[in-house]
C-alpha cells in the first residue's frame, strides 16, 4: 500500500498482511531451506510395535554402509534427561512418565524412536536406518482411555498404577448431585470427541550446529516458543547454561499447537552435532509427523445435564477420560484440567456443575494442544448437551440459549470452576445477530415444508466462549494451575536516531500476522509511517524473553507489551521536548508523531527531531539516559474471554448419509479489532478445522496400536470445495482487562464449529428418532445412526 493510499488511523484497518508478499512468492525461508556447510542428515528408527521391551539393536551393518557417519541408540545418549513435563496438572499428583531422546529398554507406541542415524543426505540415512537389526519382545497393548483404567488392563508404567496419570475435578459435587436428583429433567450422554492430528502444512524438524571453541548451540527449529525451548533444552535436558544455546524459529509453515512442544529432535540434532562436531539436520516426512508428533482431543465423556421444563438448566456433571498417549507431552496435563475443566459451563450461568478428570497413558502417540487446546472440546460438549435438554423439553434451542445466557450485568463472572472471572460478554447480542443473519424463522418454515417433500434440512446453534491471554502469573503460577510461572510477554520498543522504529518481541508468527498488527499498533500510537517500523522476532538471540504463540495471546499479552513500551517511549520524548522547548513536562501534549506544549500545536518536535536530540546526547534533561529504547513485560491481571455464535446449515440424504453442508454464519466477539482482514482469516481456517472434525477427520488406531489413518491417503483432511463460503460478522465488547479492549481470533473458529455441524445434521435427523451421535458425520455413520434409530423405536 502506497502512502498516499494509506489511511490516517491503521488500527480497525483491513490491511492486507506485510508478510505475505515475502512467502507467497517463495521467498520464505522454512527449516529445510536451511543448509550449512558441512551439514549432516538424521533419520531416526522407529519401533513398529505399539508396546514391547526391546531386547537387541545391532546397528553394525548400518554403520558400515557407505555415507554414514554414525549411528545412536538410546544407551549413547544416557547423558541427556527425559523430555520435561512443564504443566502438569495443579493440586494433584501427576505420575509423570516423559520420553527419552531414543527409547531405552522398552517402547510404548508406534514410532517410538529407537536409533538414529547420521549421513551424508538423507536418503542414504533412511537406507541405513533399514540395516538396523532390532530384537523386541512384543506385551500387551490398550489404545482405549477409558479401557486403559480396567482392571486387568496392560500397564504402561509402573508409577501410574491402571494407567492413571492423576486423577483431577473441579466445581462441588454435592451441589451438582443435588441438582441432578432434584431436577426435573436430566438427559445423560456419552460423548466421544475423537483423536485428530493437526496436519500443518510443513512437518516439524531441527537443525542443530555446534561451536566448540565456544560450547556454544545453535538450533534452527519449528517451534511457536523458541525462547520456552531454548529454557526446557537446556535446564531439564542438557543441563547445561542457558546462554550456551540461541534457538531461531525460522519461517513457519502452520503450528495449530502441534509444534509448541520439546521434541527429541531438538535434543538429538544437537547431541548429535556436538558428538560428530557437525551440523546435523532432521526433518519429519508426512508418515512421522502423524505417528510421532502430538495429536488432539482423545476424550470420553460422561455427562449429565439438569433442568426444569421451563428451560432452566439447574446442574451439570460430568466425568472425561482424556488420552495422553505413552508419554507426557510438555504441557499435556494442562490441556483437560485447566483449559477444558474448568470452562465446561460455557455462556451459560449454570448454579451447580462438577467435573472429574482422568488423564490416562495408552500406547499412542502423545496428546496435546491441538488449535483450542482444551476448550472446543469443553464448548463441544456443553453446546450438544443443551440441544439435546431443548430437544428433551420441546423447546426451541435458541430460546433456552437465551433463558440461560450469562446477562451483561453479571461480569465479571465467576462460573465457580476455579477459572479466573470472565471479563466481559454480550452473548445474546452475537446470537441475535447470526439468526438475523441467516433467516431463522424463514429456515424454520422451510424446513417444514421440505420435509413433507422427504429433505432432510437441519440447523445448529453454536453459542460460545473461550480462555485467550492465557498468562496471568497469579493464576497459572504455582499453587495455582500447576505451570509454575507466569506466562507474561515481553517486546522492546526502539527509535533510532533517523526516527525508524524497531520493535523486538517475545511473540512470533505462523500465520497470525503478527508482524502487521503490531505495526498498525505501533504507527498509531508513536504517529510515524506505517513502513517505517521492523517487527524482529522468532530469535532468542535479539529478542527479550517471551512465551511463544499460542492460545490465541500474541495481540492480546504480546501486542500489550508493544502498546506499553511504546507508552514509555512517548512519555520520554515528552521529557525531552519539554526541555527542547524550555516548558513543563507536564504540559506536553504527544499527537501523531509531534509533541508541542498544550494550546501551542504551532510549536511542535517531531518524534524524529527528538530521537536525533536523544541519541547525540549533548542536550538531555538532567540524568536523562540517552537514546529512545523501552522494554515491557505485561503480567495481564486476568485471561481474555472471547465469545461468538456459529450457525450452520445442512443437509442430509438419509439414503446415503451424505451431509451436504449449505450454509455457514459466524458472529465472533473478540473486542476491539486491529485487522478485520486477518481476523477474518484467522476464523476462517478455524472454522475449517471444527467443520472437519464434525464430518471427516478422525485418527484410528487398530487394537494393536497401529495407526491405520497414518497417511493422507487415509486421514481425511477437507479439501477446499468440501467447505462453503463462511458468512461472518461481529458483535464488539471489549475486554477490561488490556488498554486496547482486544480478546483473541486465532482459535475462535475451531472452538465453536464443530458443534455447530453436529447440532445441523442432529436437527435434520430428528424425523428419524435420532437425538445424538459420534463425530464424525461420516455417510457411512450417518446411515447407521438413522438405522439404530429406527431399529430402536
Amino acid at each position: 500500500m502506497t502512502a498516499e493510499a494509506m489511511p490516517t488511523k491503521l488500527v480497525g484497518q483491513a490491511i492486507k498482511r506485510r508478510e505475505d508478499p515475502r512467502l507467497i512468492t517463495g521467498q520464505g525461508t522454512f527449516l529445510d531451506d536451511i543448509k550449512l556447510p558441512g551439514m549432516t542428515h538424521a533419520c531416526v528408527l522407529r519401533s513398529p510395535y505399539a508396546h514391547a521391551k526391546i531386547k537387541s539393536i545391532d546397528t553394525s551393518k548400518a554403520k558400515a554402509h557407505p555415507g554414514v557417519v554414525a549411528v545412536f541408540t538410546g544407551e549413547d545418549m544416557l547423558d541427556l534427561n527425559p523430555l520435561p513435563c512443564a504443566w502438569q496438572a495443579g493440586r494433584v499428583k501427576n505420575n509423570v512418565n516423559t520420553p527419552r531422546v531414543l527409547a531405552v529398554g522398552e517402547v510404548h507406541f508406534a514410532g517410538d524412536p529407537v536409533a538414529l542415524v547420521i549421513a551424508e543426505d538423507r536418503y542414504i540415512a533412511r537406507d541405513a536406518c533399514d540395516l538396523i537389526e532390532v530384537e523386541y519382545e512384543p506385551l500387551p497393548v490398550v489404545v482405549d482411555a477409558k479401557k486403559a483404567t480396567e482392571p486387568g488392563a496392560p500397564q504402561l508404567h509402573e508409577n501410574a498404577p491402571n494407567n492413571i496419570v492423576m486423577e483431577w475435578e473441579a466445581g462441588d459435587k454435592a451441589k451438582a448431585d443435588a441438582a441432578v436428583a432434584a431436577a426435573e429433567v436430566v438427559v445423560r450422554e456419552q460423548i466421544i470427541n475423537q483423536r485428530l492430528i493437526p496436519t500443518p502444512m510443513e512437518t516439524r524438524g531441527a537443525v542443530a550446529r555446534y561451536e566448540p571453541a565456544t560450547d556454544e548451540f545453535t538450533l534452527w527449529t519449528t517451534s511457536q516458543a523458541p525462547h520456552v525451548l531454548r529454557l526446557l533444552l537446556t535446564a531439564f535436558v542438557f543441563g547445561i547454561s542457558e546462554t550456551k544455546l540461541r534457538v531461531i524459529s525460522p519461517d513457519i509453515g502452520g503450528g495449530f499447537g502441534q509444534k509448541i512442544f520439546c521434541y527429541n529432535d531438538a535434543a538429538f540434532t544437537m547431541w548429535a552435532a556436538r558428538k560428530i562436531g557437525r551440523p546435523v539436520k532432521f526433518v519429519e516426512d508426512r508418515s512421522e509427523n502423524y505417528k510421532y508428533s502430538t495429536h488432539g482431543r482423545d476424550h470420553i465423556t460422561d455427562v449429565e445435564l439438569a433442568g426444569n421444563r421451563d428451560g432452566t438448566i439447574t446442574g451439570l456433571r460430568v466425568t472425561t477420560y482424556a488420552n495422553l498417549g505413552a508419554y507426557l507431552s510438555t504441557v499435556a496435563p494442562g490441556i483437560p484440567t485447566t483449559l477444558y475443566g474448568r470452562i465446561i459451563t460455557g455462556v451459560y450461568r449454570i448454579p451447580a456443575a462438577y467435573v472429574k478428570v482422568y488423564g490416562v497413558y495408552t500406547n499412542t502417540a502423545m496428546v496435546d494442544a491441538y488449535r483450542g487446546a482444551g476448550r472446543p472440546e469443553a464448548s463441544y460438549l456443553i453446546e450438544r448437551m443443551v440441544d439435546r435438554f431443548a430437544a428433551e423439553i420441546g423447546m426451541d434451542p435458541a430460546e433456552v440459549r437465551r433463558k440461560n445466557f450469562i446477562p451483561p450485568d453479571a461480569f465479571p463472572y465467576d462460573n465457580g470452576l476455579g477459572l479466573l472471572p470472565y471479563d466481559s460478554g454480550n452473548y445474546e447480542a452475537a446470537l441475535n445477530k447470526a439468526l438475523e443473519i441467516v433467516g431463522y424463522a424463514d429456515f424454520r418454515k422451510e424446513q417444514e415444508e421440505a420435509r413433507k417433500q422427504g429433505r432432510y434440512l437441519g440447523l445448529g446453534i453454536s453459542s460460545y466462549v473461550e480462555i485467550c491471554g492465557i498468562a496471568p502469573s497469579k493464576w497459572m503460577g504455582l499453587p495455582g494451575e500447576g505451570w509454575g510461572a507466569g506466562l507474561w510477554e515481553s517486546a522492546n520498543v526502539r527509535v533510532h536516531l533517523t526516527g525508524k522504529v524497531v520493535v523486538t518481541t517475545g511473540s512470533l508468527p505462523h500465520g497470525q500476522g503478527v508482524e502487521t498488527t503490531f505495526a498498525q499498533i505501533v504507527a498509531d500510537e508513536l504517529g510515524v509511517p506505517y513502513d517505517d517500523i521492523v517487527i524482529e522476532h522468532s530469535d532468542t538471540l535479539g529478542t527479550p524473553f517471551g512465551y511463544g504463540t499460542y492460545g490465541s495471546r500474541s495481540l492480546a499479552v504480546g501486542g500489550t507489551a508493544v502498546y506499553r513500551s511504546v507508552a514509555k517511549i512517548k512519555e520520554k520524548a515528552k521529557k525531552i521536548a519539554a526541555h527542547m522547548l524550555e516548558a513543563n513536562p507536564d504540559d506536553m501534549v504527544y499527537e501523531n508523531g509531534r509533541v508541542y506544549v498544550k494550546g501551542s500545536p504551532d510549536r511542535a518536535k517531531t518524534l524524529g527531531e527528538i530521537a536525533l536530540q536523544a541519541s547525540v546526547a549533548y542536550d538531555l534533561p538532567e540524568g536523562m539516559e540517552p537514546f529512545l529504547d523501552e522494554t515491557s513485560y505485561y503480567d495481564p491481571p486476568n485471561c481474555t474471554f472471547p465469545f461468538g455464535t456459529h450457525i450452520a446449515i445442512v443437509e442430509v440424504d438419509p439414503d446415503t448419509g451424505i451431509v451436504d453442508l449449505k450454509r455457514y454464519v459466524a458472529v465472533d466477539d473478540c473486542g476491539n479489532v486491529v485487522n478485520p482482514l486477518i481476523v477474518d482469516g484467522q476464523i476462517h481456517g478455524g472454522i475449517a478445522q471444527g467443520i472437519a472434525q464434525a464430518l471427516y477427520e478422525r485418527a484410528v488406531y487398530d487394537e494393536n496400536g497401529q495407526l491405520v489413518t497414518g497417511t493422507l491417503m487415509d486421514y481425511a483432511v477437507p479439501a477446499a470445495h468440501m467447505l462453503p463460503p463462511y458468512e461472518t460478522a461481529r458483535t464488539v465488547t471489549p475486554s477490561p482487562v488490556n488498554p486496547m479492549g482486544v480478546k483473541g481470533a486465532g482459535e475462535a473458529g475451531t472452538i465453536a464449529s464443530a458443534q455447530a455441524v453436529m447440532n445441523a445434521v442432529i436437527d435434520a435427523l430428528s424425523p428419524f428418532g435420532v437425538k445424538h451421535m459420534q463425530m464424525p458425520a461420516t455417510p457411512e455413520n450417518v446411515w447407521k445412526a438413522i438405522h439404530a434409530a429406527q431399529s430402536a423405536s
